[in-house]
């Protein structure tokens, strides 16, 4: 891509790709095309980071009635050259910075403006001034002397420190007279041509931004990076502040607090509606335990496969499908636990009970496996995606995935041992008010279904053939 003053080239690997091997494969094609382009032209590689590497900005402004030790105000130009050479290279060294960038106000520069006719006049050009200005604005080293046994480094330093050193450079001579560049040319400070500029609230500003390196955590860099301004604001002259406009700390930090909040309040409310429905305390807490349980499980298989936690790969988690199979465990357990202990008379010793509940859980093994198989099944075609979609929706789905086999794990293992050793004494199934609203509601639906079940099931196939229409 092309524009006035810039040229960006975007080179596009393979998902995977080790980036710094990438880099060195582009290093060495800037190397080979380097000797083919015009001299002063110097191409550079990017920064290491990413599309998502913003992770902090901030502005450079000049307070109500700030003034310098001359007694000006602050121009934007001086505010970008404080950003450039105070700001800027400090939060350099902050660790997981790859890069600062500026925008606004504008780059001091010293221009040199000749006067043709003074040049003709004379008989040089402008090749003379710009070899004259090049040659002289230049540290050299001298080698060095050597005297008694010891060295004396000799150096000359060449470089311009102010308008008048560039005004007395010598270009030339004319009938044995030396030529300066004051005699052919204006010297006065400017500033670049620019193609852009930031404002803030209407007004134009001196933006900074740092980028973090590929891989690194953001909330830690910036939070890093908004250490370090607060220590670089006391540096700066009196009147000059540094604002923080963007910090992804504050970002990140909503974003746990959303998905900490999103995720306690549907436990609590899955944990309520167990209590109201099962009627055993101890019973809703044994299927309440699968959901903390199954986080563990969960979170720990992110950790194993890098996979961050976000709003995208933990939002989805539905607590509701996780303790389903524990609940249909939970719930047959205690009926075949009530039913043995009303046919004997007595409450079942620990042999007993725990013989039933294995039992009891070997019934609904089957259909609890193959339920929550089925829904994991659903997510699968989201590993398919590629590109955009896949990088955003394939921690979404292994996420769930991952939260579904802990809680079917969970379901045929810590939830019979739980309930064999925890639902002692007498036991009984009894329905809570609610439960007999839903029967009464339930029970003459399911018998009309199982009356008229060729309606039902043509009713079924004509939507699943309505969907594959619609999916075409």
């Amino acid at each position: 891509f092309s524009m006035f003053g810039a040229s960006f080239v975007y080179v596009i690997f393979k998902d995977g790709t080790d980036i710094y091997f990438a880099r060195q494969l582009v290093n060495e094609r800037i190397q080979e095309a380097r000797e083919r382009l015009p001299a002063g032209l110097s191409p550079t590689m990017g920064p290491i980071s990413t599309g998502l590497g913003e992770i902090f900005m901030w502005t450079v402004e000049a307070q109500a009635g700030a003034r310098q030790a001359d007694g000006g105000s602050y121009t934007p130009t001086e505010l970008r050259t404080i950003q450039d050479w105070i700001v800027k290279p400090q939060l350099r060294d902050v660790p997981g910075v790859t890069e600062i960038n500026t925008i606004g106000g504008y780059t001091k520069q010293i221009h040199v403006t000749p006067d043709p006719a003074k040049l003709v006049a004379y008989g040089l050009g402008f090749k003379d001034i710009l070899g004259a200005l090049s040659a002289n604005n230049a540290s050299v080293g001298a080698g060095y002397i050597e005297h008694s046994g010891e060295q004396y480094l000799v150096r000359v330093p060449g470089q311009v420190a102010n308008l008048e050193d560039v005004r007395q450079i010598v270009i030339g001579s004319h009938d044995g007279t030396p030529v300066y560049i004051r005699d052919v040319a204006a010297v006065s400070l400017g500033k670049e041509l620019r193609s852009g500029a930031a404002t803030e609230n209407g007004e134009e500003v001196v933006l900074g931004t740092a980028f973090m390196l590929i891989g690194e955590n953001s909330r830690a860099v910036a939070s890093a990076v908004g250490e370090r301004l607060q220590q670089i604001n006391k540096t700066l002259p009196a009147g000059v502040v540094a604002k923080p406009v963007y910090d992804r700390t504050l970002l990140v930090d909503k974003a746990i607090e959303t998905v900490r909040k999103n995720l306690l309040e549907g436990a609590l409310l899955v944990i309520a509606v167990l209590f109201l429905f099962l009627g055993n305390l101890r019973a809703a807490l044994i299927t309440a335990l699968v959901i903390p349980l199954a986080m563990l499980f969960t979170l720990s298989g992110m950790f194993a496969n890098k996979i961050s936690a976000n709003l995208m790969s933990l939002g989805a988690l539905d607590f509701g499908i996780i303790v389903d199979g524990a609940v249909v465990i939970v719930e047959n357990c205690i009926r075949r636990l009530a039913e043995e202990q009303h046919r004997h008379g007595r409450v079942l010793n620990r042999h007993e009970r725990f013989k039933l509940v294995y039992e009891a859980s070997a019934e609904t093994r089957r259909a609890l496996l193959f339920g929550q198989l089925i829904i994991m099944v659903v997510y699968l075609p989201i590993f398919t995606l590629s590109g955009v979609e896949g990088k955003m929706f394939h921690p979404m789905a292994f996420t769930v995935v991952l939260a579904l086999m802990g809680a079917m794990l969970l379901s045929v293992s810590f939830v019979p041992a739980a309930v064999a050793l925890l639902l002692t004494g007498k036991v009984a199934e009894t329905e809570n008010p609610l439960m007999r609203v839903a029967s009464r509601s339930y029970l003459p639906l399911l018998h009309w279904v199982q009356q008229h079940r060729l309606p039902v099931f043509a009713g079924a196939a004509l939507a699943v053939l309505l969907s594959v229409v619609l999916a075409s």
